[in-house]
């Protein structure tokens, strides 16, 4: 593994070389661009592994400027977790800012971040200070000094500090993050190797795949997880999805077979039309419809339009799909319909 991970590390240990050597740049790491992002989380990766005393500073200005993408990104959680490592207390208030970001991070960045110089120090800074928040972050406080170090125990574990302890799932979040699809790839390849062919697997393939845009593979994937799917909403789900990608691939005939399943999973789904799976379905008919030959899309658009006719509250991605499935096959009666209901 480390031979694939030497191409994320190395030019993420040169961008922190870069930081360290120049306060100034850290200016580069400020700006909210994609490009910008991705420079910040090449430094912290870097930082993960490679993290010294006078490296606070740094940090410092990670987290703050991580604080202010107000999303919960692993980067975020790296950024806090970096800076608690250093159990600096006065560090509460911005990991409280990290906290109050936004929704998610309320509800999902650990509250033991704002006590990781310790619970008894950190709570009696906290409590001496006139900060408005002052009761909300005293709330948060672990019971005691060991419910601290077990979460400590945990953070570490999901940090390590060794590359090579580091899950090949994470660096495949990583190498597509800097948008290197042939590493991501690899690392996939390297990771489904000797794997039990389980539902696990087979939904981590099948996911990463289709973001690889192998949606032939991802195709293969998911007829097989088909075999782990349970009750008919499941089953029908399975079918769409397979439809789909069948369809993405190029092969419409599959596509419409895949459909064809999915519709009769439907009819063990009680008032199927009224929900999601429901308009799913119609929705893929209507865009196989608008991709297959003629002798596959003429009955995916009659089984489409014989369904939405009988549906309410269509979302306009359906109806647009029907409009460019109707004017393709020179059916101008059902374009006017949709185009009435869009």
């Amino acid at each position: 593994m480390i031979d694939l991970v030497e191409r994320l590390m190395e030019p993420s240990r040169r961008e922190l070389q870069r930081m360290r050597e120049s306060p100034d740049a850290w200016s580069e790491l400020s700006r909210g661009g994609d490009a910008d992002a991705v420079r910040r989380a090449r430094v912290l990766w870097a930082l993960q592994f490679d993290r010294r005393p006078e490296d606070l500073a740094l940090v410092r200005w990670l987290a703050e400027q991580e604080a202010q993408t107000g999303d919960l990104t692993e980067e975020v959680r790296l950024a806090g977790f970096l800076l608690a490592e250093f159990r600096q207390p006065e560090d509460v208030w911005l990991q409280w800012r990290i906290k109050r970001a936004s929704f998610d991070a309320w509800c999902g960045y650990d509250s033991e971040h704002l006590f990781a110089a310790g619970v008894e120090v950190t709570t009696s800074i906290v409590g001496a200070s006139d900060h408005p928040d002052r009761e909300e972050v005293l709330a948060r406080s672990p019971a005691s000094e060991e419910d601290l170090a077990g979460w400590w125990e945990g953070k570490r574990a999901w940090f390590p500090a060794d590359p090579a302890d580091e899950e090949l799932v994470t660096w495949m979040d990583r190498a597509d993050l800097v948008g290197d699809a042939a590493l991501v790839r690899q690392l996939l390849d390297r990771w489904a190797a000797g794997r039990p062919r389980d539902r696990d697997t087979l939904d981590m393939l099948g996911y990463r795949l289709r973001e690889l845009g192998a949606y032939a593979e991802a195709a293969v994937a998911e007829r097989e997880r088909l075999a782990f799917t349970r009750g008919p909403i499941e089953r029908a789900s399975g079918w769409r999805s397979l439809a789909e990608l069948e369809r993405l691939a190029g092969d419409h005939d599959a596509a419409w077979a895949a459909l064809r399943d999915c519709g009769v999973a439907l009819r063990d789904v009680g008032d199927w039309t009224d929900v999601g799976i429901g308009r799913s379905y119609v929705e893929e008919l209507f865009l196989l419809a608008g991709a297959a030959d003629v002798d596959v899309a003429r009955p995916a658009f009659a089984e489409g339009d014989r369904h939405a006719r009988t549906m309410a509250g269509l979302p306009p991605v359906v109806l647009e799909a029907a409009v460019v499935a109707a004017d393709r096959l020179g059916e101008p009666d059902g374009a006017a319909y949709y185009r009435g209901l869009l």
